[in-house]
């Protein structure tokens, strides 16, 4: 199966830019932000980015979130969020800085691996959420200096709901 992620991308770059998008647009915000990605290519144990127009399960995309101040002040309270796109899975120990947290929902973020409670057995019992319910990547940047950038990477596999998920997830849509 083969997934083009035109759409998913320019949907990425607006979440990503969020209620701010309409501030960006004007000349007096100084923050510009960016959302790059790029497919992750393995061969004879070297790793290359790639276009990432086109990808199947099992692909590996990393997304970089570039925030630029362009104005004379530094900017502080910066939050950057990367949402983590549907059909597929963030994959751990891939966030840097390694600060991240986590959300299902883009409001409620905490510490990775995302934990909940769940009933098993009759009892109460914390669990891992599955990365694959992961929805999007928040980092606390502080402060962003004047003339200053901050990138902030993760990256997502590509999953296919027809075939067992990988440790960490759970098998099927959320």
């Amino acid at each position: 199966m083969t997934r083009t992620l035109t759409a998913t991308l320019l949907a990425l770059s607006l979440a990503l830019l969020g209620p701010g998008a309409a501030l960006a647009q004007r000349a007096a915000d100084p923050l510009e932000s960016r959302l790059e990605a790029r497919k992750v290519v393995v061969a004879d144990g070297r790793e290359t980015l790639a276009d990432a127009a086109t990808v199947k399960p099992g692909d590996v995309i990393e997304y970089v979130a570039t925030y630029r101040n362009t104005g004379t002040r530094p900017i502080t309270g910066l939050q950057a969020t990367v949402p983590v796109p549907p059909d597929t899975e963030f994959v751990p120990g891939t966030a840097r800085p390694a600060q991240a947290q986590a959300s299902l929902d883009g409001r409620t973020f905490a510490a990775i691996p995302l934990k909940r409670m769940a009933t098993r057995n009759g009892r109460q019992v914390e669990e891992q959420v599955p990365y694959r319910e992961y929805r999007y990547l928040r980092w606390t940047a502080g402060e962003l200096g004047s003339g200053k950038a901050l990138a902030f990477t993760a990256r997502v596999r590509v999953v296919d709901d027809r075939t067992p998920s990988e440790p960490g997830s759970k098998g099927g849509r959320p």
